[in-house]
């Protein structure tokens, strides 16, 4: 288990008074079959952050990189039908491990989470026509293909991108801009 997770586990006991398998059994005494329930279920029932909420929903749900046995295989999975989006993927990956050699490259079910000192980009294939970088910047004022997130999202802001010819500068200099804001 990363150091990230682990820090995270240790501080929803000592923020809550319970263990993390403690709300795994509750969050499964609900019978919630969705992630975004679960989520939704902890903030209004619990008032969980959403970083908390999150980490409890992956982990009742196994779909964490952690509760996976193979994390490629995840990765495989979310370019199920959006096979053209790898490419997309490899090449900001490629790009984001120039930055230095302190990222965490932490793939769940729907998305790859990166990493530092704290979480600061995540690598989304939304949907079959549009490719999400969540981006930690708060404070950030929106320009350019800046975006702000939705309130209470994993991310400050976000970039949209339709394909390999959307990778430009600007979109490398807010990866980084955000990798340098995590360390």
């Amino acid at each position: 288990m990363d150091k990230a997770t682990q820090t995270m586990i240790e501080n929803l006991y000592k923020n809550t008074g319970k263990t993390l398998a403690q709300w795994i059994e509750t969050v499964k005494a609900q019978n919630i079959a969705k992630h975004g329930e679960i989520i939704k279920y902890l903030k209004e029932n619990h008032a969980f952050t959403h970083g908390f909420a999150n980490l409890v929903a992956h982990k009742a749900k196994e779909t964490d990189a952690g509760s996976a046995e193979n994390q490629d295989e995840l990765i495989t999975r979310q370019y199920g039908g959006k096979e053209h989006f790898k490419p997309v993927y490899d090449r900001l990956l490629s790009e984001i491990k120039t930055f230095g050699n302190d990222i965490e490259v932490a793939p769940k079910n729907a998305y790859v989470s990166l990493r530092r000192k704290k979480q600061f980009a995540i690598l989304n294939p939304a949907t079959k026509t549009r490719f999400e970088i969540g981006l930690n910047l708060k404070g950030q004022e929106t320009t350019g293909k800046l975006e702000t997130e939705k309130p209470n999202a994993m991310c400050s802001h976000k970039l949209s991108i339709s394909g390999l010819q959307d990778i430009d500068e600007e979109v490398i200099g807010w990866l980084k801009k955000a990798y340098d804001a995590a360390g």
